[in-house]
């Protein structure tokens, strides 16, 4: 059966069970009630279910889930149960810091090769991916079916970037640049990943903290400080 319009906060919850799952699978725990999952993740047990329903009828009404079964149901649902290629685009500080990020190899995805304009890294390795160039990453992608990459190229080099990785084939991209790609959905799926993002959301809170305990009575922005 396939889901075509699952949200994606949906999607990312899954992954988050996923590894709630794993961890309590690992202590040996045998059942977990939507409640538990759910404090787990931090959101309403009632999300949990409702999230869960999409994809069929999990656990027992009363009693919980198994943690093993709903595991390995969910692990099937994100393709964590085969090895998924992945190559990475940019051999500088960030490309070479991702390849040697173990959470990939950890969750199911197998890096390939890292790919990079310049001649003089062409057959060296990085944390022990292979650095190749473009011939050989048309090569790769074609030969071993590669339909994820990782960008971590220069901004101004990125759209372009892209839609040479589109147009071999590749079907989803995580871009760690800060420019945001523009890229149709009926030929690729993006993930634009900007750290500063999250720091500017931690910022964003703590200044207006700051602000209303600074300016408690005259403050425009204290009815929007977050507690």
């Amino acid at each position: 059966m396939k889901f075509f319009k699952v949200p994606e906060p949906t999607i990312m919850r899954l992954s988050l069970y996923s590894r709630i799952l794993e961890q309590l699978e690992e202590r040996g725990v045998p059942i977990i009630s939507s409640v538990e999952l759910g404090d787990a993740v931090g959101i309403n047990s009632g999300v949990v279910r409702k999230d869960l329903s999409m994809f069929g009828e999990f656990g027992v009404r009363g009693v919980g889930y198994n943690v093993r079964e709903l595991r390995d149901n969910i692990r099937k649902l994100l393709g964590q149960d085969r090895s998924w290629p992945v190559i990475i685009v940019g051999a500088g500080h960030l490309g070479s810091s991702l390849a040697a990020y173990p959470g990939f190899t950890q969750r199911g995805f197998s890096i390939e090769a890292i790919v990079d304009s310049d001649p003089a890294l062409a057959g060296t390795e990085i944390q022990g991916h292979p650095v190749i160039d473009w011939a050989g990453a048309e090569k790769l992608i074609k030969e071993q079916g590669v339909r994820m990459a990782i960008l971590a190229v220069p901004p101004d080099a990125v759209q372009s970037v892209a839609q040479r990785m589109i147009d071999l084939g590749i079907e989803a991209i995580l871009n760690f640049s800060p420019i945001i790609l523009k890229v149709p959905a009926t030929k690729a799926q993006v993930q634009n990943v900007d750290l500063t993002v999250f720091f500017d959301l931690m910022r964003f809170t703590s200044n207006l903290n700051e602000q209303d305990g600074l300016r408690p009575q005259s403050s425009s922005l204290r009815g929007l400080a977050v507690r």
